[in-house]
């Protein structure tokens, strides 16, 4: 009988001590400008802290003052370690116009590749949250997912990340090229396959949202 080698990571791999905190906040629509100034703010200040490597700040399309935030810190303890006076001094800008709380969750690598340079102005986001029932095969799923979109043309980056508290819990973060390149990725094969099989493990219905960044 054949013997199968299953290939182990080398045991001097880097850990991955990335933390993704994702938060999402909605103001009223006529004050949407507003709330992108306070956070243009929020995003410059960022740039001071140490250990936050970058502050990305989308806005919904079709949807005025409906905002995602992504920070990308060094790790949990450079989190921690925060100075928290840019965050109380966005939260107060925030307070008169919001019609929902600041909801951060906090977020650690389950696949991530470098993002593909493109000069044009038309990219596409996608932020999709994704809330299975406890199981070991969802993240064999969106890795596989990641993988596969990765190699198409339009595609500029497909990271996913994994709540540190609910493992069952994921963020992916999308760019496409334009609305055309998302097209055909919805239609992709690989995609329906995953949406396909990914179905029967959902705690809830897919929240999958596009998005423009906010500049």
């Amino acid at each position: 009988m054949q013997s199968v080698v299953f290939a182990q990571a080398p045991a001097n791999a880097p850990v991955d001590t990335v933390l993704s905190a994702v938060a999402y906040v909605e103001a009223r629509a006529s004050a949407a400008e507003t709330a992108r100034a306070a956070l243009k703010q929020y995003g410059d200040a960022g740039r001071n802290q140490d250990g936050l490597t970058r502050v990305e700040l989308f806005e919904q399309v079709g949807r005025p003052g409906h905002f995602a935030i992504i920070e990308t810190w060094r790790d949990q303890n450079a989190f921690d370690a925060r100075d928290g006076a840019a965050q109380k001094q966005l939260l107060a800008a925030l307070q008169p116009i919001r019609v929902s709380d600041y909801d951060q969750r906090l977020y650690k690598t389950l696949t991530t590749a470098p993002e593909v340079t493109s000069t044009e102005r038309k990219t596409v986001y996608v932020i999709a949250h994704v809330d299975v029932a406890p199981n070991s095969q969802a993240p064999v799923l969106l890795k596989r997912l990641a993988e596969a979109s990765r190699q198409e043309a339009g595609n500029l980056r497909f990271d996913v990340v994994q709540h540190t508290m609910r493992a069952n819990h994921f963020t992916v973060i999308e760019r496409w090229r334009n609305q055309q390149a998302l097209d055909s990725h919805v239609a992709a094969a690989h995609t329906r396959q995953y949406r396909d099989e990914l179905q029967p493990l959902t705690g809830s219905p897919l929240d999958e949202r596009v998005y423009t960044s906010v500049d």
